[in-house]
């Protein structure tokens, strides 16, 4: 069990992961306590943690620590989505402008959803929350994107050890009935909350693809008095059509890099 460490913590952390990256070779918990003028009690317990993450690895014969692979990830992230954000901007203001609808952009952090940008609506009365907030995992139609970009093992798991909240009335907390769901988001491409997450509001999300390990999505959002069925059916088309355009866009970016 990880110990929970406050702000000073982090900060010997980050201390102790640059001072393991200057070093080729690793260094062990006397080397770092030594170099950065820590307690070995403190580096033992932080490495420890650190390790558990998966931020960093113990060499068991020469018990050194190096950097883990889970940084690598954590670059590799935040590389795609600088460049996630550059080529989905336009696309999402202009589905915005079609819709009058706010359009997020997010990507699965763990088993919550990072918003990444908004795209706000120009209606006197619009959805909007801030860059950088959370959503829970099954929080309506970007969620079931997500789940449904999984393996279906891998999303039963995680369904089965969570279980499906019900935020509203009309959230689908029959496991049965969400799996079908997700196996329709699978078929086409996009998915759709009516009122599953918050009273009054519909939501349409489709996934991006082309940035591998990374899962990101847009999802456009409005409330249902100006959604109705056949608005749903033109927001549905325009949004999954809006996630192939950035897809696109991300690709030839990424092409044009190597």
């Amino acid at each position: 069990m990880m110990k929970k460490y406050g702000a000073p913590s982090v900060k010997k952390a980050f201390a102790i992961l640059s001072a393991i990256s200057s070093s080729k070779d690793g260094l062990g918990v006397s080397d770092l306590a030594k170099k950065l003028k820590m307690a070995k009690s403190t580096v033992h317990g932080m490495t420890s943690a650190l390790e558990e993450l998966g931020a960093v690895m113990r060499d068991p014969l020469t018990k050194k620590y190096k950097l883990g692979f889970t940084l690598l990830e954590i670059g590799r992230s935040a590389y795609s989505q600088i460049d996630l954000q550059t080529s989905a901007r336009p696309v999402t203001e202009k589905l915005m402008e079609k819709t009058q609808t706010s359009i997020f952009l997010g990507i699965l952090n763990w088993r919550q959803v990072t918003i990444l940008d908004i795209v706000e609506s120009r209606q006197d009365l619009n959805i909007t929350a801030p860059v950088g907030s959370t959503i829970p995992l099954f929080a309506g139609a970007v969620g079931k994107v997500f789940l449904a970009s999984m393996p279906e093992e891998q999303a039963a798991r995680i369904v089965k050890s969570k279980g499906l909240p019900r935020f509203t009335d009309n959230s689908i907390v029959d496991m049965d009935l969400y799996f079908n769901e997700l196996r329709q988001v699978r078929e086409k491409g996009y998915a759709v909350d009516d009122e599953e997450y918050i009273p009054g509001v519909r939501a349409v999300a489709s996934p991006l693809m082309g940035l591998g390990q990374l899962r990101s999505a847009i999802w456009a959002v409005g409330f249902k008095a100006s959604l109705d069925e056949k608005r749903m059916q033109i927001l549905s088309g325009e949004t999954h059509k809006a996630a192939k355009t950035i897809s696109r866009r991300i690709q030839e970016q990424l092409l044009g890099k190597h």
